[in-house]
Formats: structure tokens, C-alpha cells, sequence
């Protein structure tokens, strides 16, 4: 199990059952595939789709539907489709339960920045600061480190911020912190690993909750 999946297998099982979720593009638009049985949520693209599931089987891709990152989706019953304006009405309107999209860095007080690309020309953060600022709960996915081995949730983020202070989970391919006012606290650490291994692998400081437990990504 590669570290895409690992994180998408993880957020699937952050949904309550009832709840419009809104996937950003990347790994969390892989959580679709791997949503429990009898959670029933209300998936959201901010392209304009609303009540969809998992990838279709090939051969049965509609090319007119798709998610955040363009990618097919089976439209379930009661499902629709709409054009961007209203995508951004339920978004703005305070209509997101949970929104989990992916970053670049985040940091111990919740900052994420997800954007800006080092040495890449970006037209700009797009729907993410409306989705960052209008969900009643951020999640932020990532990889845990860079391919150089360098921390990703840093104590403060180095790169442009795509909002300060609104990130309340961070979702890794080695663990998983809550965001307090305090800082910090891990609560979820990767089977196989240690508190001490995150310790030497996050820049961030943290503390570990007394009930931390394995990961569960099966």
C-alpha cells in the first residue's frame, strides 16, 4: 500500500454518516473509493457535483462528469450537477460540513499553505481559500515528508499561506494530529512506527494524546 492510499483510506474515515464532504483534488478525491459501508455522506466537488461515489468501472466513464482533478465519478441516486456559481453558493454559504484538501506544508497553528509551487507558475489558490474559510471543518492530507526526507508540518509554513488558523486535523502517510489552541496533539501514529519515530521525522512540536492508537487504514 503506497502512501496515497494510505491517506485516502484514512480520510474515508473521517466522515459521520449524514454529512456534505467536500474532496479537494489529489489524494482526497481517492477517499471516494474507500468510504465505509453504512456511512452514507454527500460528497461535493467544487466543479459542481453533489452526491457522487467512488471511480467508475472503465468503459462506463461519463466524460461530462468528473471531480476536483478532472477525474470520472459515478453519480449516485439523487445526484446532481450544476455550474460553478452555484458550486460556490453551498461552498460560501457555510453548506461544507468537512473539506479535506491536500498541502504543501501546514504548521502547529494550523496554518496551510497549498498553492504555491517553488519554481512553477500558478494562476492562483482558486477555490481552495473559499473551501478553507467556509467548511465548518478543515482537513489537511500530505505526505508526512518531502522526497528529501524534510518535514512537512513545520512549526511555522515558509511558503504563501492559503489561510491562517482554520486547519483542524492533519492527515499523513505516518500519522494523524488534531489542531488545538494549545498546538498539536497526536492522536493517530501509522502501524509499524513509534511516538519517537514522528518526533524524528516532524519538525512541528506536539504532545501525544493519552489515548493515542494505531492508524486505522484497513
Amino acid at each position: 500500500m503506497n502512501s496515497r492510499e494510505i491517506i485516502a483510506r484514512r480520510i474515508a474515515k473521517e466522515f459521520n454518516d449524514g454529512e456534505v464532504v467536500n474532496l479537494g483534488f489529489g489524494m482526497p478525491t481517492l477517499a471516494a473509493n474507500y468510504i465505509p459501508n453504512g456511512i452514507n455522506v454527500i460528497l461535493q466537488t467544487e466543479n459542481g457535483g453533489l452526491r457522487f461515489g467512488g471511480a467508475p468501472k472503465k468503459g462506463e466513464q461519463n466524460p461530462d462528469l468528473g471531480n476536483a482533478g478532472g477525474e470520472p465519478i459515478t453519480m449516485l441516486a439523487g445526484g446532481s450537477a450544476f455550474d460553478l456559481a452555484f458550486s460556490f453558493c453551498i461552498i460560501r454559504g457555510g453548506h461544507v460540513d468537512t473539506t479535506v484538501l491536500g498541502a504543501l506544508e501546514v504548521d502547529q497553528n494550523g496554518n496551510i499553505s497549498n498553492w504555491k509551487i517553488p519554481g512553477k507558475f500558478v494562476p492562483g489558490m482558486g477555490g481552495g481559500m473559499d473551501l478553507l474559510v467556509g467548511a465548518k471543518k478543515v482537513v489537511a492530507a500530505l505526505n508526512h515528508t518531502d522526497k528529501e526526507g524534510n518535514s512537512k508540518i513545520l512549526k511555522s509554513c515558509t511558503l504563501p499561506l492559503s489561510a491562517a488558523g482554520v486547519v483542524k486535523r492533519i492527515i499523513t502517510d505516518k500519522a494523524v494530529f488534531d489542531v488545538k489552541e494549545s498546538g498539536l496533539e497526536l492522536i493517530e501514529i501509522a502501524p509499524g512506527l513509534s511516538a519517537k519515530d514522528i518526533q524524528n521525522m516532524t519538525e512541528a512540536s506536539f504532545t501525544i494524546s493519552e489515548a493515542v492508537q494505531e492508524m486505522q487504514i484497513g
